[in-house]
């Protein structure tokens, strides 16, 4: 709910012009009403409307203000004339009324140029744009005539003490963690201009490999190609940009020129050299900021090298993200270096910011009576895929084929982690494998994606659904079997959230010989030095707001999974970056901000930018979305080959080119 003076958003037309504050209507939106916490807004323009907190507002100056940021974006593009010149007419004309020196006919002539960039412009932005310009000139005619016929200018046309700060998004760019510009990688395969689409999405996301493989697209989610038929691949399609990068030998493609090393003292340490640090540790290095990060592992890449098995990420394609960052010449990486809690003090003392980086690596019990992690058979996710990608990558260690071959291995979870757990099983030679999960199919595809569950199920793995461990029996050395209770779901009479309720007749055993609880993982919190009193979440995870990343202790920050709990790759690396953003003026400063381009991200994210029930009008439905191709069955589950060979050059440029180019403009007045 948002109190507002006038608004059309989204359909929604709330008009106080003319009643008292007491009987003012709000807004069922969460417009962005307060720009920062004292700074308030003046009005909100966009794709969908009009929004005036302030009945002061000058609304001529407004539209000419968000016309002149589209006029800056088209002539950028230049891909349409309706948009490129539209873009222009909409400037001029606007800005000739707001100084007084306009028509009727530029009315107009307005309000054609509006209709013909609605109907013929090639993307969203040219469609979109006339909207909220069309809103104000209906509902505020009266406001532009009175400078038409008085000849004046608008009351706060030379007011320089008014801000507009707009921001350019797309319904993917805002549901992807990260704000990856998803329709400029795409363009750039459309066009087959593989280091432009490579050096768009590095500019909010280094690992282009990694994320470009396993990573599990809430974008596709917000994909308004889903209103019409099929939503992008866009995943697949981000693979292109850095497999092209890689197989033909070229120098990095960074967003920018990296600055010259600052050379200033200035300092920074990461501990953990996983996604969130590797992230950090770039855009720091890209401002010429020295980086210093503590590695534990004797490698580097986190839960994402050591955890995720070669089949999905291969380690080559990881390792180019690694070297990308590491080739970075203020980064400087020490590995098999265990940070405790006298260590920490000590690092944070040596810098001038400390970002913690490290991640969840230690596996929960499941919570079932006789539970004994020491008793054999028992092995926990963490430990167990750590055995496998360590000699399957890395050659260390030894195969865990040598405790799995021919062995029954029940998994009990329902997310990436475990799914991982029951592929690998397949692989290293069990005699059978069963995953227990809780909720039902549904569940676990959203957990995970449709493809990785499917491919299990091909793979050979057992899922059973509605079930959950009761009892862990051992014959006092190793586990034995399992007794599992059944469930069912049963619909709330009162209209409420259905339970899962046990069913009376529905326990049964497993034999086994391994339990590989995979249900969630925690942070290990004894580096935290205790004396320091950081302030934490109830999952146990360092506290910050969510924005700066900031702990309760100025100067030591917190991104990833220690700060939020087990999440995505595209979680880590969002925050990271957010968190890299406001470390680099922090050292300087010594305060927390941030850019208005991250403050209109989260107002943005607040309000949403994906309309799912939008009616799609003037694109072609029915082009099906091109599927990569595979490996057989057969080739791929007693080996750790990729399973996703990727698309053809061919394949990909058919698949971009269902692309809409879903791009909007927003704008705050402030």
């Amino acid at each position: 709910m948002a109190n507002v003076f006038f608004s059309t958003w989204q359909g929604e037309l709330v008009d106080n012009r003319n009643k008292k504050e007491d009987d003012f209507q709000t807004s069922a939106f969460s417009l962005p009403e307060n720009y920062t916490t004292d700074r308030s807004s003046k009005a909100f323009i966009g794709w969908d409307g009009v929004v005036l907190f302030d009945k002061d507002v000058d609304v001529v100056r407004l539209a000419m203000e968000y016309a002149a940021q589209y006029q800056i974006y088209s002539e950028a593009c230049g891909r349409c004339a309706p948009g490129r010149w539209g873009g222009r007419i909409l400037y001029d004309l606007l800005d000739k009324i707001a100084r007084g020196e306009g028509s009727h006919d530029d009315i107009a002539h307005l309000k054609e140029v509006c209709g013909t960039m609605m109907m013929t412009s090639k993307c969203e932005i040219g469609k979109t744009v006339p909207k909220p310009i069309l809103d104000l000139m209906e509902h505020f005619a009266a406001d532009f005539n009175d400078l038409i016929d008085n000849q004046k200018a608008s009351h706060h046309y030379y007011n320089e003490e008014i801000s507009y700060i707009a921001k350019v998004t797309a319904p993917c760019i805002d549901m992807c963690p990260a704000h990856v510009d998803i329709p400029a990688y795409i363009e750039g395969v459309r066009d087959m201009h593989f280091t432009k689409s490579l050096s768009a999405t590095r500019q909010t996301m280094p690992l282009a490999h990694t994320c470009g493989r396993v990573c599990p697209h809430p974008c596709e989610d917000a994909c308004r190609r889903a209103n019409l038929d099929s939503p992008i691949s866009i995943m697949e399609l981000k693979r292109l940009g850095a497999d092209y990068e890689t197989d033909h030998g070229l120098p990095w493609q960074h967003p920018f020129e990296p600055k010259e090393p600052r050379n200033d003292g200035k300092k920074v340490a990461i501990i953990g050299a996983g996604p969130a640090g590797l992230t950090a540790a770039y855009y720091l290095a890209l401002e010429g900021i020295q980086v210093d990060i503590f590695e534990e592992l004797p490698v580097l890449g986190g839960e994402v090298a050591v955890g995720v098995p070669q089949y999905r990420m291969p380690i080559e394609k990881y390792n180019r993200d690694i070297e990308l960052v590491t080739s970075m010449p203020t980064v400087n990486v020490i590995t098999n270096h265990r940070v405790d809690a006298a260590r920490l003090k000590e690092i944070e003392s040596e810098y001038d910011a400390t970002l913690l980086a490290f991640g969840t690596r230690l596996s929960k019990k499941i919570g079932a009576a006789n539970e004994k992690t020491d008793i054999g058979g028992y092995w926990g996710a963490i430990a167990m895929l750590d055995k496998v990608n360590l000699w399957n990558k890395y050659r260390i260690g030894s195969p865990a084929s040598n405790e799995l071959k021919d062995k029954v291995v029940v998994c009990v979870g329902g997310g990436f982690t475990s799914m991982d757990v029951v592929r690998c099983a397949i692989r290293e030679g069990a005699k059978k494998v069963i995953m227990l999960y809780r909720r039902d199919e549904a569940t676990i595809i959203k957990n995970t994606t449709y493809e990785e569950y499917h491919e299990a199920l091909e793979e050979g793995v057992e899922f059973i659904f509605y079930s959950a461990v009761e009892e862990i029996v051992d014959d006092g050395e190793k586990i034995t079997k399992l007794k599992v209770n059944q469930f069912e779901l049963v619909p709330d009479p009162n209209g409420g959230r259905a339970q899962l309720v046990k069913r009376e007749d529905g326990d049964f055993e497993i034999e086994c010989d391994y339990l590989i609880p995979a249900v969630s993982q925690s942070a290990d919190l004894q580096l935290l030095p205790a004396e320091w009193e950081l302030a934490l979440t109830s999952w146990g995870t360092l506290l910050t707001n969510g924005k700066d990343y900031m702990t309760s202790r100025p100067g030591l920050f917190a991104a990833g999974d220690c700060e939020y709990g087990p999440m995505t790759i595209v979680n880590a690396v969002g925050q990271a970056k957010r968190a890299a953003s406001v470390i680099s003026r922090y050292i300087y400063d010594g305060k927390i901000s941030l850019t208005d381009d991250e403050i209109m991200e989260d107002h943005l994210k607040k309000l949403k930018v994906y309309n799912k029930n939008e009616k799609i009008i003037g694109w072609m439905p029915g082009l099906p979305r091109v599927v990569s191709q595979k490996l057989e069955v057969n080739e791929r589950k007693d080996n750790y080959k990729e399973v996703n060979m990727g698309f053809t050059g061919e394949e990909a440029v058919d698949e971009a080119q269902r692309c809409m180019r879903c791009y909007y403009i927003s704008m705050v007045a402030v």
